[in-house]
Protein backbone atom coordinates (compact mmCIF):
# COMPACT_ATOMS: atom_id res chain seq x y z
CA UNK A 1 0.00 0.00 0.00
CA UNK A 2 1.73 3.42 -1.11
CA UNK A 3 0.38 5.19 2.10
CA UNK A 4 1.08 2.49 4.60
CA UNK A 5 2.55 4.36 8.05
CA UNK A 6 1.45 7.75 6.62
CA UNK A 7 -0.26 10.27 8.17
CA UNK A 8 -2.57 12.25 6.12
CA UNK A 9 -4.76 15.34 7.45
CA UNK A 10 -7.68 16.43 5.18
CA UNK A 11 -9.16 19.49 6.50
CA UNK A 12 -13.25 19.62 5.92
CA UNK A 13 -13.15 16.31 5.58
CA UNK A 14 -16.25 14.84 6.69
CA UNK A 15 -18.41 14.64 3.73
CA UNK A 16 -18.31 15.52 0.16
CA UNK A 17 -14.68 15.66 -2.07
CA UNK A 18 -12.87 16.01 1.62
CA UNK A 19 -14.74 12.53 2.41
CA UNK A 20 -13.39 11.14 -0.86
CA UNK A 21 -10.38 11.68 -0.62
CA UNK A 22 -10.45 10.40 2.67
CA UNK A 23 -11.68 6.49 1.51
CA UNK A 24 -8.62 6.78 -1.20
CA UNK A 25 -5.92 7.57 1.40
CA UNK A 26 -7.50 4.63 3.56
CA UNK A 27 -7.74 2.24 0.82
CA UNK A 28 -3.86 2.68 0.40
CA UNK A 29 -2.96 2.17 3.72
CA UNK A 30 -3.02 5.16 5.71
CA UNK A 31 -3.94 6.73 8.72
CA UNK A 32 -6.45 9.67 7.94
CA UNK A 33 -6.98 12.55 10.31
CA UNK A 34 -10.91 13.96 9.46
CA UNK A 35 -11.07 16.85 10.55
CA UNK A 36 -14.61 18.64 10.50
CA UNK A 37 -16.78 21.86 12.03
CA UNK A 38 -19.42 20.97 13.05
CA UNK A 39 -21.09 17.37 11.54
CA UNK A 40 -19.54 15.01 14.10
CA UNK A 41 -21.81 12.58 12.82
CA UNK A 42 -20.70 12.30 9.09
CA UNK A 43 -17.52 12.49 10.11
CA UNK A 44 -17.85 9.29 12.53
CA UNK A 45 -19.27 8.01 9.00
CA UNK A 46 -16.05 9.17 7.03
CA UNK A 47 -14.10 7.49 9.39
CA UNK A 48 -15.98 4.05 9.43
CA UNK A 49 -15.99 4.17 5.76
CA UNK A 50 -12.37 4.65 5.93
CA UNK A 51 -11.10 1.76 8.17
CA UNK A 52 -13.61 -0.56 6.09
CA UNK A 53 -11.74 0.46 2.95
CA UNK A 54 -8.14 -0.86 4.64
CA UNK A 55 -6.69 2.23 6.61
CA UNK A 56 -7.23 3.79 9.79
CA UNK A 57 -9.16 7.29 10.35
CA UNK A 58 -9.30 9.63 13.54
CA UNK A 59 -11.87 12.35 13.71
CA UNK A 60 -11.17 15.95 15.07
CA UNK A 61 -13.44 18.82 15.32
CA UNK A 62 -10.99 22.45 14.82
CA UNK A 63 -11.99 25.86 13.11
CA UNK A 64 -9.46 26.21 10.31
CA UNK A 65 -10.39 29.38 10.56
CA UNK A 66 -9.28 29.93 14.28
CA UNK A 67 -5.04 29.71 14.65
CA UNK A 68 -5.24 28.27 18.48
CA UNK A 69 -8.05 25.33 17.75
CA UNK A 70 -5.54 24.53 14.91
CA UNK A 71 -2.45 24.85 16.79
CA UNK A 72 -4.18 22.86 19.17
CA UNK A 73 -5.53 20.24 16.44
CA UNK A 74 -1.89 19.63 15.28
CA UNK A 75 -0.19 19.15 18.65
CA UNK A 76 -2.73 16.32 19.53
CA UNK A 77 -2.04 14.45 16.28
CA UNK A 78 1.74 14.76 16.49
CA UNK A 79 1.76 13.60 20.42
CA UNK A 80 -0.44 11.02 19.21
CA UNK A 81 1.15 9.97 15.78
CA UNK A 82 4.42 11.54 15.86
CA UNK A 83 4.35 13.28 12.52
CA UNK A 84 2.56 14.76 9.53
CA UNK A 85 3.33 13.46 6.10
CA UNK A 86 0.36 14.73 3.70
CA UNK A 87 -1.91 17.81 4.55
CA UNK A 88 -5.11 18.29 2.50
CA UNK A 89 -6.49 21.66 2.70
CA UNK A 90 -10.12 20.98 1.24
CA UNK A 91 -11.80 23.43 3.96
CA UNK A 92 -13.47 26.13 2.78
CA UNK A 93 -17.18 28.43 3.78
CA UNK A 94 -20.41 27.72 2.71
CA UNK A 95 -21.19 28.47 -0.53
CA UNK A 96 -24.01 27.51 -3.09
CA UNK A 97 -23.02 26.80 -6.70
CA UNK A 98 -26.30 27.99 -8.05
CA UNK A 99 -26.48 30.33 -11.53
CA UNK A 100 -30.23 31.71 -10.93
CA UNK A 101 -29.34 32.87 -7.31
CA UNK A 102 -25.76 34.11 -7.23
CA UNK A 103 -24.77 37.46 -6.70
CA UNK A 104 -24.03 39.73 -9.45
CA UNK A 105 -20.94 41.83 -9.44
CA UNK A 106 -22.95 45.49 -8.37
CA UNK A 107 -24.85 43.26 -5.08
CA UNK A 108 -21.85 41.69 -3.73
CA UNK A 109 -20.41 44.45 -0.98
CA UNK A 110 -16.73 43.84 0.23
CA UNK A 111 -17.39 41.63 2.84
CA UNK A 112 -18.64 38.32 0.93
CA UNK A 113 -15.31 38.34 -0.86
CA UNK A 114 -13.69 38.72 2.68
CA UNK A 115 -15.59 35.56 3.90
CA UNK A 116 -14.33 33.64 1.27
CA UNK A 117 -10.88 34.48 1.29
CA UNK A 118 -10.80 33.68 4.61
CA UNK A 119 -11.97 29.81 4.09
CA UNK A 120 -10.11 29.67 1.09
CA UNK A 121 -6.94 31.48 2.27
CA UNK A 122 -6.54 32.26 5.89
CA UNK A 123 -8.06 28.50 7.08
CA UNK A 124 -4.69 26.92 4.52
CA UNK A 125 -2.30 29.16 6.45
CA UNK A 126 -3.37 28.66 9.83
CA UNK A 127 -2.98 24.59 8.90
CA UNK A 128 0.21 25.10 7.09
CA UNK A 129 1.85 27.68 10.03
CA UNK A 130 1.14 25.04 12.17
CA UNK A 131 2.17 21.98 10.36
CA UNK A 132 4.88 23.42 8.63
CA UNK A 133 8.09 23.21 11.32
CA UNK A 134 7.49 19.27 12.15
CA UNK A 135 8.30 18.68 8.22
CA UNK A 136 10.92 21.08 8.18
CA UNK A 137 12.28 18.53 10.68
CA UNK A 138 11.75 16.21 8.94
CA UNK A 139 12.68 17.84 5.70
CA UNK A 140 9.72 16.10 3.81
CA UNK A 141 5.96 16.43 3.38
CA UNK A 142 3.19 17.18 0.89
CA UNK A 143 0.60 19.80 0.96
CA UNK A 144 -2.26 20.00 -1.42
CA UNK A 145 -4.51 22.89 -1.31
CA UNK A 146 -7.92 22.17 -3.52
CA UNK A 147 -8.56 25.82 -5.69
CA UNK A 148 -11.20 25.81 -8.22
CA UNK A 149 -10.80 25.60 -12.31
CA UNK A 150 -13.26 29.05 -11.75
CA UNK A 151 -10.03 30.66 -11.42
CA UNK A 152 -8.66 30.00 -14.54
CA UNK A 153 -12.50 29.84 -16.80
CA UNK A 154 -15.39 31.30 -15.24
CA UNK A 155 -17.97 29.16 -16.68
CA UNK A 156 -20.22 31.13 -14.72
CA UNK A 157 -18.75 34.07 -12.72
CA UNK A 158 -19.28 33.26 -9.05
CA UNK A 159 -16.83 36.53 -8.00
CA UNK A 160 -15.96 35.90 -4.70
CA UNK A 161 -15.32 32.58 -4.88
CA UNK A 162 -13.45 32.44 -7.66
CA UNK A 163 -11.30 35.58 -6.36
CA UNK A 164 -10.36 33.85 -2.87
CA UNK A 165 -9.57 30.77 -5.04
CA UNK A 166 -6.87 32.50 -7.30
CA UNK A 167 -5.82 33.91 -4.58
CA UNK A 168 -4.92 30.72 -2.70
CA UNK A 169 -3.05 29.46 -6.17
CA UNK A 170 -0.79 32.24 -5.38
CA UNK A 171 -0.48 31.86 -1.99
CA UNK A 172 0.33 27.89 -2.92
CA UNK A 173 2.77 28.94 -5.10
CA UNK A 174 4.66 31.15 -2.86
CA UNK A 175 4.84 28.63 -0.41
CA UNK A 176 6.04 26.32 -2.71
CA UNK A 177 9.30 29.01 -3.68
CA UNK A 178 9.88 28.85 -0.05
CA UNK A 179 9.70 25.17 1.95
CA UNK A 180 10.98 23.91 -1.89
CA UNK A 181 14.65 23.78 -0.07
CA UNK A 182 13.48 22.26 2.79
CA UNK A 183 12.13 18.90 1.34
CA UNK A 184 8.13 19.83 1.39
CA UNK A 185 5.87 19.95 -1.82
CA UNK A 186 2.71 22.36 -2.22
CA UNK A 187 0.57 22.19 -5.18
CA UNK A 188 -2.61 22.52 -5.63
CA UNK A 189 -5.60 20.34 -7.67
CA UNK A 190 -8.22 22.13 -9.10
CA UNK A 191 -11.50 20.56 -10.06
CA UNK A 192 -14.71 21.77 -12.29
CA UNK A 193 -18.04 21.76 -11.15
CA UNK A 194 -18.49 18.31 -8.91
CA UNK A 195 -21.52 16.51 -8.33
CA UNK A 196 -23.08 15.58 -5.99
CA UNK A 197 -21.56 17.74 -3.38
CA UNK A 198 -23.48 20.06 -0.64
CA UNK A 199 -21.92 23.04 -2.48
CA UNK A 200 -23.92 21.73 -6.12
CA UNK A 201 -26.55 20.14 -4.90
CA UNK A 202 -28.55 23.30 -5.52
CA UNK A 203 -26.95 23.51 -9.43
CA UNK A 204 -30.09 22.36 -11.27
CA UNK A 205 -29.57 19.18 -13.96
CA UNK A 206 -29.50 21.53 -17.42
CA UNK A 207 -26.72 23.56 -15.94
CA UNK A 208 -24.67 20.47 -15.69
CA UNK A 209 -25.17 19.15 -18.76
CA UNK A 210 -24.90 22.14 -20.02
CA UNK A 211 -21.47 22.12 -18.69
CA UNK A 212 -20.78 18.34 -19.61
CA UNK A 213 -21.54 19.44 -23.43
CA UNK A 214 -18.80 21.47 -23.12
CA UNK A 215 -16.26 19.30 -21.56
CA UNK A 216 -14.22 17.33 -23.70
CA UNK A 217 -14.91 14.03 -21.69
CA UNK A 218 -18.63 14.60 -21.61
CA UNK A 219 -19.83 14.87 -18.30
CA UNK A 220 -19.09 16.82 -14.75
CA UNK A 221 -16.46 15.44 -12.06
CA UNK A 222 -17.90 12.96 -9.32
CA UNK A 223 -16.09 13.97 -5.61
CA UNK A 224 -13.77 10.17 -6.71
CA UNK A 225 -12.08 11.70 -9.29
CA UNK A 226 -11.13 14.92 -7.11
CA UNK A 227 -9.29 12.24 -4.87
CA UNK A 228 -7.34 10.47 -7.71
CA UNK A 229 -4.96 13.65 -8.43
CA UNK A 230 -4.57 14.76 -4.99
CA UNK A 231 -3.05 11.15 -4.02
CA UNK A 232 -1.14 11.07 -7.11
CA UNK A 233 0.38 14.88 -6.21
CA UNK A 234 1.21 13.34 -2.15
CA UNK A 235 2.76 10.38 -3.25
CA UNK A 236 6.40 9.98 -4.57
CA UNK A 237 5.19 9.43 -8.09
CA UNK A 238 5.42 13.58 -8.02
CA UNK A 239 8.30 13.69 -6.08
CA UNK A 240 9.37 16.36 -8.36
CA UNK A 241 6.57 18.51 -8.68
CA UNK A 242 5.66 21.76 -6.73
CA UNK A 243 3.90 24.83 -7.68
CA UNK A 244 1.63 23.31 -10.18
CA UNK A 245 -2.04 23.32 -10.65
CA UNK A 246 -3.97 20.25 -12.06
CA UNK A 247 -7.20 20.67 -13.18
CA UNK A 248 -9.56 18.39 -12.66
CA UNK A 249 -12.60 18.92 -14.89
CA UNK A 250 -12.36 16.57 -17.71
CA UNK A 251 -10.60 18.73 -20.11
CA UNK A 252 -12.94 22.19 -19.87
CA UNK A 253 -9.60 24.11 -18.86
CA UNK A 254 -6.51 22.65 -20.65
CA UNK A 255 -3.21 23.88 -20.13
Amino acid sequence: MRFKDKVVLITGASRGIGAAIAREFAREGALVIINYLRNEAAAAETCERCIAAGGDAWALQADVMNPHAVSEMIAEVLAETGQVDVVVNNAFRPYRFNPDTRARFQELEWNAYLQQFEGAVQGTVNVCRAVVPEMRKRARGSIINISSDLAEQPVVPYHDYATAKAALVGFSRQLAADLGPSGIRVNCVAPGLVWPTEASRETRESIREQIASQTPLRRVATPQDVAGPVLFLASDWSQFMTGQVLYVDGGLVMR
